[in-house]
């Protein structure tokens, strides 16, 4: 998961602001997946930022951990579920990537909840 290659001739469609404990959306820290077609791109420029992949929208128990350090980035695949841990001191943003235009489409989704 770490490094999935997001093909060439892919285009960065988004990118957010960079995030900190203060103003990290809430969707980020529970369960929520990239839209279909689109990549995200987690880079880390201070401290430590845990990622954890999920099988479905339903499960619990991560399949996957990946721990990004600051200078480093992961990928998540389109439609994946997963959730993120910060250190306090973490500083990231997020790159979504696309093939085509996904102007004014949603990036991602969050789960519902019951």
């Amino acid at each position: 998961m770490s490094h999935q290659r997001i093909s060439a001739h892919w285009t960065v469609q988004r990118s957010t602001p960079f995030f900190t404990k203060d103003n990290v959306p809430p969707a980020l820290l529970s369960h929520h997946n990239t839209a279909a077609g689109v990549f995200g791109q987690l880079c880390v420029m201070e401290g430590t930022v845990t990622y954890y992949g999920f099988a479905n929208s339903e499960a619990t128990e991560p399949e996957l951990k990946v721990v990004i350090n600051a200078g480093q980035f992961a990928t998540s695949p389109p439609q994946y579920w997963h959730r993120i841990e910060m250190s306090d001191d973490a500083q990231f943003n997020i790159n979504f990537w696309s093939e085509g235009d996904k102007s004014g489409q949603p990036m991602f989704h969050a789960k519902k909840s019951d």
